[in-house]
Formats: C-alpha cells, structure tokens, sequence
C-alpha cells in the first residue's frame, strides 16, 4: 500500500472492529502471536491494539488476559525469548493508554523481586531483571512521569543487585581478551549503563518508531485495564535460563567517518538498533533472501549508518559463545545475499571487518578464530577466493605458530577442500608459499620398489592383489598370517591379540586402493568391516588404526576428519602436544563429542518412547477390564515384550552413559598431560609458560566445557546445583555460566592461579587419596618431591546431597601426571590406583 502507516492501521482498526462479533477469539490468537513473534514491529501492533481498545473496551481486557496467559505458559515452557518479547509488548501498551502505568510498575517490582530469593540460580535472577530493562527504553518515559518514586525504589534495587552478582563467566564468554579498542561488556552491565544514560537524558530516545503519538487525541479518552496480579513462577529443576552473554563490539564512530554517526556503546539507541536486527535474524533466518531484504530496510535506515550495525551484529552473533543461535552456515549465506543486494557499499565494509578482525587474532578466542576461518574460507569461495593476500604479509615475518600465520594456513587449508590445491597455489602471491597447505595425496608407504625391504612389503603386494580379485575376509586373514608379531617377543600374550604390523599392511593397502574417492573408502572399510574387527580386538589395535589413517592421509586434513573412525574412548588418546596445534585434529574432537552424546540421546529417547507405549497400553487395560480372557492374554504378552525391551534399553542407556563419561575424562586426562608437561618443562627451563601453544590449549579445554555444558551433569551422575568458591590469592579465573537441566548446574569455572602452600599436592608415583577424616593415604613408593598443580584446576561446588565440604573420588588413575579436576563434587586425581574411589574431604573449595 502507498498509503502511510497512520492510515493503514486506522482502515485496519477498523475492519477488525467490525469483525469481532464474528472472529473475536481468531484476532486474540493473531495478536498474540505477532507480539512473541514479530518484536521488530511492536509499536505497530501496539498501537493496533489501543485503538481496538478505544473502540471496545472490554476486547481490550480480554486481550490483557489473554497475553498475560500466553506469558505464563511461554515461562512454563522455557521460552524466555518469547517471554521477554510479550513483557516488552504489555509495557508498551502503557503509552497506548490500554493498561495503567500504576499496574506495569507492579509487575516490574515482582520480577525484580526475585532478585531477593535465597539460593537461586543467578541465571533466574539476571532474566528477571533483563526483561524490566529491556522495556524501558520503550516506557521508561511514560512510567518515570507518572511513578517517578516507585521507579527510582526499583532502579535502585537493579542497582544493588548488579553490584553483588557474579561475573566470574565473563572472561570465558569474551570474543577477545584484550579490552581495548572496544571493552566486550557483560550484556546486563553494558544494558544497566545504556538505562542509566537514558535516565540521564530525561528518557529521550529517538530511534523507536512510535506511530501510538499520531492517534494520541483517541488513545487518551480509552479506559485503561489494570493488568492481573502476576506472580513470577518459581524456580523448577526443569527450567532452562538463558545463558548469559557479552555484548560484541567491532566498530565505533570513528570507524564509519561517511554518513550518519553510529550511536555510542552506552547509547540506548545501540541497544534498540542491535535488539531489532536480533528479532530480524531470528524471525527470517531459514530463508537468506527474505532475511537479507528485512535487514537492508531496516526502519530509520537513514538516521544511522546500517550496514555497519548488520556485520556487526551478525559477527556478534556468529562468534556467540558458547555456540551461536543458528548454525554457522547460515551467517556465511545471509552475508553472501547481503553483498549481493548492497553490491556497492556492504563488501567494503565486510571487507574492513576482516581485516579488524585480523588485526586482533592475537587476543581472540581460539573457538572464534576456528568461526572466523570457516566463514572467511567458505564467503572467498563464493567470490573466485580473490583477496588482497600480500596485505596480509606481516604474518610471514613472525614465527608459523603465531595466530596470524596459523590463521592464514588454516584459511587456505579450507579453501582447497572447497577447490583444489592447484587452484589456490594460484591465487597466493609466491611469498606466502610457506603458508600453503602440501598437495592432498595419499601416503602408500609399500607402493614403491625402493621400500621393499620394508617389513610386510611382499605381504602389501599379495593383500593388494587379493582385494583386487575379490578375496573374501578369511582369505584376507590368512595371507595376513605370515607376518610376524613386533610385540610378540616384548608379550606373548598381546602376539594373538593385536598384531601391529598385520593392522599397517592391511589398512595402508585397503585405503590405496580405495582412495579415489570418500564413496570408494566408505564401501571397502564396510566389505572389510570384519577382517579390521579380528585385527583389533583390544583397544591398542583401534589406537593403531587411526595412527595408520594419520600416516596415510597426513597431507589430507579432510579426509582424515571423515575418515578417523569414531572409537569415542581411543581417539582422544592421541591427542598430544605435537597434535594439539592442528586445527582439524580439534574438529575430529569435536565431532567424535557430538556424535556420542547423540547416539546417548538416541537411546533415551527410544527408552522414553517404550515406557510411554508401555504407560499407555497399562491404562488402556484397566479401562477394558471388561473384555474378553483372550484379550487380556495377548494384552499381557504384549506388555511383557515391552518391559523387555524397556529392560534392554535401559541397559543400553546405561553402557552409553558409561561410554560417554569415559570419553570425556580420557579428554580431561590428555589434557592435564600435555599440559602438565608444558608447566614442567617451562619450570625446569626458566621460560614463561604463557605462550601461545599454552593459550590455544587452554582456550580449547574451555572449548571443550562449553560444548559439554549441557551434557557434563548427564555423564557424570554426582553432579548438582552450586557455585564455585574462588579464593582471594587467585590471579585470573576463567568461568563460564551453565543451563540448568536436571541436575541444575550453575557454573563450571576453570581458574588459573598461581602456585600457594595449600594447594592439593599430588605425587607422580603411588596412590593419593584423601579420606573422610581429612588425612592422606600415600603409596609406599612416596616421593618427597611434590609437584604444585595450582596453575590448571578445574572446580565445582561439591554435592549437596552429601555433607557440606565432602567430595567422591571417583577415579584415581596410575598413568596421569600430577594433577587433579574437580567436576561437581566428582574428584580425578592422577597418581594412583585406577578406580580407587572413596569418600574424601578435600579440605578446600
């Protein structure tokens, strides 16, 4: 329509008024649903709804009714977003004249109430507070006037709550460590200083589209409803918080010189702008060309300089820890469009962010830089990979392991998974040939002559000439026999068991001969499945396995990442200090994580399913009890299959769990090994141990906690709600805020801190254990030297189930260097016996 907007809703005022008597409760719904699903536009239907309000009273009522329902069931169902959304639309209806000032003010103290709860995650609070300052750059005018006493009393108790909360979680949750050029705020204290400026302003903000101060002579003769008592629903086990956050920052005024000036950081014109392109990505983020148009007309696209606001927002939201809100791809698509729609303005200043971002990999986390290489490869691939390379040359001239060489490698490392290796020897200037990744082929170490005297290279031949003629598994076995066993002389026993050389021949032969392509890999590992079971039948033959995929395919990240099969609790052990630094290895990580704790869900989900059939055929039967004998007998067969395969779920659901626990502590354990042996080799050397090797370790064990922050409490069963105590002597800690799910984690910290007199000393031989009476056991085998772990350790608050202060140790493990991790009242120690568990007191938090 080329109507104005003033006009529309007056024309559309109307039609709905006419259509009330008939379609009453089909508007409510419509309504309803606009206001949790399209916040972009709230001052629209706001404004719809006080005119409706002013032409039918009691419509108006039931629409209040209505929408605080809708609140309370979007609560109930975890849907904070959505509730956030609703809360800010009933505010707004205060300057549309459709609900008293006095009974919004009401509503917000009983949120902020809840910041005065007793033992409360502070999650639960920090959304409470969010909502109410959320609202009020929409109504903070309209309310200061008409309860300016009441106000001041509330932003005074937000005030005394921000001082006394928690943000240990901050620096875990910052895309860059270094605060300067732009501070990465907590988004609670950056949101409380954008309300604080806008108090000081007198409320004025001139961004918000208000079309309600066009209709102001109808809306002020509406009778206005005074919103039903709302209670704030209590705290459940079940309830999902959002996550706490930092807000991103990227540029400032000073980085858009042409055009309008863009707003300051504590501008609440910043945080309307962000909140509304936020809405936009979330309302139209499944279809790019819709989202990327929303955007680009965005309202007031003339006041401010928008397409700095779009990058940054979406770099923001792409580098979101501890996981972004859509999956990362669609950040790629959605800039893609956006370049396509703004061919002559946006690419330049995408362009600017790349090369900011560049500019302080130094200081950016490891996740993020991980981001930043998967968006910039697959956004070149898309524009012919033309890039102003020998800008970047400065990373030539400082050492390869330095984030700027690493990144660039990493870059072009992508790139030739997404064309050729010729094809980016091509586009790099010469000088960058340090940088370019080796050509991509398979590594056959019995294909050439010169290496007959290879042990198994006759064996290599015949294998290869027997698949060729499609031999079948145990002619594959036999001509393997003839190869004698490395490890028989070092242990008889292991000789049958696990053949070393048999694995190397058979493995680099099959994989050659199949190495034209994933499909032809994928069917020869699937023909062969069972001759690869017979030559590893222990776990020192899987480990084997993905060192001879390594070997082979050491040029071929990609295939290697496809390839290494998921053995869940091996993998992890090959995780070293010379591995640590290759970016795919951490993508093979990551996805053998993903792809156990979706196998576990798998199979509670089919358990879940079993016992509802179950439940449901039990309830069936009592209310037939009527029926025929017959009936009942095959009734009673079927519910005992069921409770069968109910039984074998449940053990299976078990084993997962297990399996899934395993992984995660063989994790941790690789960890504090390659770790352990950073700090003493720096000891022993004089050097200072923060280098980059140790910040990318350490960013990727925090990595590893964020992915895990959901699953953590279902793998380690003595996990529960609490917060981690820091003590006074810490230099710097780490932490990040956890959902809480079942188990009601809050918080799972990794601090740094430097060496004290009371930090748990562990021995690197015999066991170590602490007892419940506060004492140490130490093995007869004791040294007197005692190695200070105090650098890396993780903690938890302990179980409340138990008595206050006590811990379980649950492993105790031989091989570990000296360290210990406390997970949720779950102790690890290295230096011991496996799987002495007992009950301690730690005598510390």
């Amino acid at each position: 329509s080329t109507s104005s907007l003033e006009s529309n809703l007056e024309g559309l005022a109307g039609v709905l008024e006419a259509d009330l008597p008939n379609y009453k409760n089909k508007i409510l719904r419509i309504l309803c649903a606009v206001a949790r699903l399209l916040p972009e536009k709230l001052t629209v239907y706001t404004t719809l709804v006080g005119l409706l309000n002013a032409r039918n009273y009691n419509f108006g009522g039931e629409f209040v009714e209505a929408m605080i329902r809708q609140l309370k069931e979007t609560l109930k169902s975890n849907l904070y977003s959505e509730a956030v959304y609703l809360v800010r639309f009933l505010s707004d209806l205060v300057n549309c004249h459709v609900i008293a000032a006095p009974s919004m003010v009401a509503m917000f103290e009983n949120f902020v109430s809840v910041t005065q709860e007793e033992e409360i995650l502070q999650v639960r609070s920090d959304w409470y507070v969010y909502a109410v300052l959320s609202c009020l750059p929409w109504v903070g005018k309209e309310l200061y006037e008409k309860k300016d006493v009441e106000m001041d009393r509330l932003l005074n108790q937000i005030d005394g709550y921000l001082k006394r909360r928690q943000k240990v979680h901050v620096p875990m949750l910052q895309v860059w460590t270094a605060e300067k050029p732009h501070p990465q705020e907590e988004f609670l204290d950056c949101l409380w200083a954008q309300v604080q400026k806008l108090k000081k302003d007198r409320w004025q903000e001139r961004h918000i589209l208000r079309p309600y101060i066009a209709f102001d002579s109808v809306l002020c003769e509406a009778l206005q409803h005074n919103l039903p008592p709302f209670t704030p629903p209590a705290h459940s086990d079940e309830a999902l918080y959002p996550m706490p956050r930092v807000v991103f920052r990227m540029f400032d005024y000073t980085d858009a010189p042409e055009g309008p000036v863009m707003p300051g950081s504590h501008s609440v014109e910043r945080f309307v702008i962000e909140e509304n392109l936020h809405c936009i990505i979330k309302s139209h983020w499944r279809e790019r060309k819709t989202c990327a148009a929303q955007l680009l007309s965005y309202p007031g696209k003339n006041k401010i300089p928008l397409n700095y606001h779009i990058v940054e927002v979406i770099f923001g939201e792409l580098f979101q820890l501890p996981s972004p809100p859509h999956i990362d791809v669609m950040y790629t698509a959605l800039l893609i469009e956006l370049c396509k729609l703004q061919p002559g303005s946006l690419p330049q200043v995408l362009a600017q962010a790349t090369e900011m971002l560049y500019m302080r990999l130094e200081t950016m986390n490891t996740t993020c830089i991980d981001r930043f290489i998967s968006w910039f490869s697959h956004h070149l691939s898309n524009f012919q990979f033309r890039w102003s390379w020998d800008d970047w040359a400065d990373c030539l001239t400082v050492d390869l392991e330095k984030p700027k060489p690493k990144f660039v490698r990493e870059v072009l490392e992508k790139c030739m998974r997404l064309s050729y290796h010729q094809r980016i020897v091509d586009i790099v200037p010469p000088s960058f040939s340090a940088l370019i990744p080796a050509e991509p082929q398979y590594h056959y170490k019995y294909g050439d002559e010169s290496n007959s005297s290879l042990p198994g290279y006759a064996v290599a031949i015949a294998v290869g000439n027997a698949i060729k003629n499609r031999a079948s598994n145990e002619e594959i076995l036999t001509t393997l026999k003839e190869l004698p066993n490395p490890n028989q002389e070092e242990d008889d026993d292991e000789g049958d068991g696990f053949n070393p050389l048999k694995i190397d021949v058979f493995l680099q032969t099959l994989l050659h001969l199949a190495a034209k392509s994933f499909s032809h890999s994928f069917s020869a590992l699937a023909k062969f499945h069972e001759v690869l079971k017979t030559l590893t039948e222990s776990d020192e033959g899987k480990l084997h396995i993905l060192r001879v995929v390594y070997e082979a395919w050491r040029n071929h990240p990609q295939v290697t990442t496809v390839h290494f099969p998921c053995t869940r609790i091996s993998l992890p052990r090959l995780y070293t200090a010379r591995f640590s630094v290759l970016f795919y290895v951490w993508e093979i990580l990551h996805s053998t994580i993903r792809k156990m704790n979706k196998h576990v869900q798998k199979i509670q989900k089919e358990l879940e399913e079993a016992k509802d059939k179950l439940e449901k055929q039990q309830h069936k039967k009592q209310k037939d009890s009527g029926d025929e004998e017959d009936m009942e007998k095959n009734s009673e067969d079927e519910d005992g299959q069921l409770e069968e395969q109910i039984e074998r779920l449940q053990e299976k659901v078990e084993s997962a769990q297990s399996e899934q626990k395993n992984l995660f502590l063989v994790i941790f354990q690789r960890f504090i090994m390659i770790l352990t042996e950073h700090l003493v080799r720096c000891e022993t050397g004089s050097v200072d141990i923060n280098t980059c090797w140790y910040k990318n370790c350490i960013e990727r064990l925090q990595q590893i906690f964020l992915m895990a922050c959901e699953l953590l409490p279902a793998c380690l069963p003595n996990a529960c709600s609490g917060i981690a105590c820091e003590d006074s002597s810490v230099a710097s800690a780490t932490a990040a805020s956890v959902r809480s799910r079942r188990y009601s984690v809050r918080k799972m910290i990794m601090k740094q801190q430097e060496p004290r007199q009371h930090s748990p000393a562990i021995t690197r031989t015999g066991t170590v254990c602490v007892c419940a009476n506060g004492t140490e056991e130490r093995g007869e085998d004791e040294t007197n030297q005692w190695l200070e772990l105090s650098q890396i350790t993780i903690i938890i608050k302990t179980c409340p189930a138990k008595k206050h202060g006590e811990d379980v140790c649950v492993g105790v493990f031989p091989h570990w260097p000296a360290a210990t991790l406390f997970i949720q009242g779950i102790v690890i120690r290295g230096g011991g016996h496996e799987n002495d568990a007992v009950n301690g007191n730690n005598g510390h938090k």
